[in-house]
């Protein structure tokens, strides 16, 4: 499956992707191109509403690794923005919530958990190649939701 190019046609169905895999509790749509999906739900920074985003995830040591690609485009999602400005969110996965807590991976973090990333997905690498950011790899950690 060639990476894709954000567009209307794309947005509509990632957000109609959204709705099938939560109503299904994850068992229609609950894979993309070899990789699982989730449905992360921030606080937006400016209107401080819920906003959620289906993404594909992978795991690490008990962690969900999402990637802020956009598809390649030259802006952050503003699902990463959001949690920049507070990293505190919810994830579904299937049918379990979690409270998760987000950070940005680094330096060595980051190059091992890139490398993996391009063994499960290719097309990542075409994402980054379309823009000059660096698109980062969130890490997704559980917490108590105290936080």
């Amino acid at each position: 499956m060639p990476a894709v190019r954000r567009n209307r046609a794309t947005e509509a169905i990632w957000s109609l992707h959204k709705r099938v895999y939560r109503a299904s509790g994850g068992r229609l749509f609950g894979s993309i191109a070899g990789m699982r999906v989730l449905v992360l739900t921030t606080i937006g920074r400016r209107s401080g509403a819920e906003r959620s985003t289906a993404l594909m995830h992978f795991r690490d040591d008990g962690r969900y690794i999402v990637t802020a690609s956009n598809a390649g485009e030259p802006r952050d999602p503003a699902w990463w923005l959001n949690l920049e400005a507070r990293p505190q969110a919810r994830i579904e996965v299937g049918r379990e919530q979690l409270e998760v807590r987000a950070r940005e991976a680094e330096a060595e973090e980051r190059e091992r958990l890139w490398q993996r990333l391009i063994e499960i997905n290719p097309d990542y690498e075409t994402y980054q190649q379309r823009t000059q950011r660096r698109i980062p790899l969130v890490v997704l950690e559980p917490s108590s939701g105290s936080d």
